[in-house]
């Protein structure tokens, strides 16, 4: 039985995509410390926990069910991220994963930090 790309996300760690995610950010000269700015925002975590998890090579899905506050404001992300638009995702883990798929595309693309993090 093959897995859908649901289930290949779930699984993923989020260790194999963090460095897609600083070398997409690098490419339009933003770094390393703002894209741990937003998953920090987005998660709750410390900067330690985070470092944790990365070493721990820790999947989507327990980096998400073991994030300590997820911000409330993340349900201001909205728009279409990889053909999908964010609000409309029911899979709340998908959400989540694109939701921060989301935060850090609008960092590559020269959005102010003030405005990838939400406040109402």
């Amino acid at each position: 039985m093959a897995l859908s790309a649901n289930d290949r996300i779930r699984w993923m760690s989020v260790a194999s995509v963090y460095p897609h995610y600083i070398a997409k950010a690098g490419k339009k000269g933003r770094t390393r410390a703002e894209v741990d700015q937003i998953i920090l925002w987005l998660t709750g975590y410390s900067a330690e926990a985070l470092k944790g998890h990365l070493d721990a090579k820790s999947t989507f899905e327990t980096f998400f069910a073991e994030a300590p506050a997820m911000n409330p404001n993340r349900f201001l992300i909205t728009g279409v991220i990889c053909g999908y638009r964010v609000e409309e995702i029911e899979d709340p883990l998908m959400r989540e994963v694109r939701h921060l798929d989301k935060m850090v595309d609008e960092l590559a693309r020269g959005k102010a930090m003030e405005k990838i993090l939400r406040t109402p």
